[in-house]
């Protein structure tokens, strides 16, 4: 689907300036996720841009406090991104006024302010990716990046260790204990036709030649995959597991067959062999799984790039599925 960016907003605001020679994006957005963060960095990465550094602050954060699910999902992201040999992320949070009620992106060429633009989109898939209505226009950079360093000043870091006493992040409940409806949600099994796992797919992707044994995809059957349960096109989604794990997931593949963890294939088998008690590594055969009380996952909904995943025993995660 990268052919659909050439000529989007996105790839105006988030590509042309690299191909440029830029290499630091500062952002403010009114509104971001984790995902469209996480979605970025990816991309760069597969498309050969893996030394850009995003620093984002976003700005609804002193009026509006953040769910906990999305604080997670950014603290997990600059944490990934943290290290040497790859591109850097950092997100901070607004915790005083003003705010500029603006989205600007600033790029620079090391530390200097090369271009700007303040436009319309927020920090989101749904706004930068999938939206047709907005606008945007060219800033003087210089001038910009004066204003976005005023702004850093009333900030502090996601992974800041005192960072709840200076903005409200608010806890979200498991949909499966809020009591009220129940959430759009679909039902994944491991097993394939034999009733048994994939040799050399699914949880057992890794189980050849010289790849990491742990490399693991969610299957996907084609009828959920057209649904639009989930988003395609390679955009992200973060996912909070049952057990208080938070990851960032996409479907990939041909015909939208898999569900992976974009940053390491390998994740989510780690994810899943940890569940069922195996060593890392482990071939992953029916029996494991029936051992340990399931053999499929449980989806749900609560936006376009947040999703609960449920694989506990418990017998009220599984009901009501596609």
């Amino acid at each position: 689907m990268e052919s659909n960016y050439s000529e989007s907003i996105a790839d105006k605001i988030l590509f042309e300036p690299v191909r440029s020679g830029a290499n630091r994006l500062c952002i403010s957005a009114a509104h971001a996720t984790p995902s469209m963060a996480s979605w970025l960095l990816t991309t760069y990465d597969e498309r050969g841009m893996g030394e850009v550094t995003i620093e984002l602050v976003i700005e609804s954060v002193v009026n509006d406090g953040i769910d906990q699910y999305s604080h997670e999902g950014f603290k997990e992201l600059q944490k990934e991104y943290s290290g040497k040999g790859r591109g850097k992320f950092t997100c901070s949070y607004l915790h005083q006024p003003p705010t500029s009620k603006k989205n600007s992106f600033i790029w620079l060429r090391g530390d200097d302010p090369v271009q700007a633009f303040n436009c319309s989109y927020d920090f989101t898939q749904a706004s930068l990716l999938r939206s047709q209505r907005g606008s945007f226009n060219a800033r003087m950079a210089v001038f910009a990046y004066k204003l976005y360093e005023k702004m850093v000043d009333r900030t502090i870091y996601c992974t800041h260790s005192e960072v709840d006493d200076y903005v409200v992040i608010k806890p979200t409940d498991s949909p499966l204990s809020t009591g009220g409806d129940v959430l759009e949600n679909c039902i994944l099994s491991f097993l394939t036709r034999t009733g048994e796992p994939g040799t050399k797919s699914g949880l057992n992707w890794g189980q050849r030649n010289k790849r990491n044994r742990n490399e693991a995809y969610i299957p996907l059957p084609s009828k959920i995959a057209k649904s639009g349960f989930f988003p395609l096109n390679k955009q992200h989604f973060l996912v909070v597991t049952d057990d208080h794990h938070t990851l960032q997931l996409r479907v990939e593949q041909q015909n939208d067959k898999a569900i992976t963890t974009p940053s390491s294939n390998a994740l989510l088998g780690e994810y899943f062999r940890n569940r069922l008690g195996l060593a890392n590594g482990a071939y992953v055969n029916a029996n494991d799984l029936k051992s340990y009380g399931r053999t499929d996952v449980t989806f749900y909904k609560i936006d376009d790039e947040q999703y609960y995943m449920d694989f506990s025993i418990e017998v009220g995660g599984r009901d009501g599925g596609r």
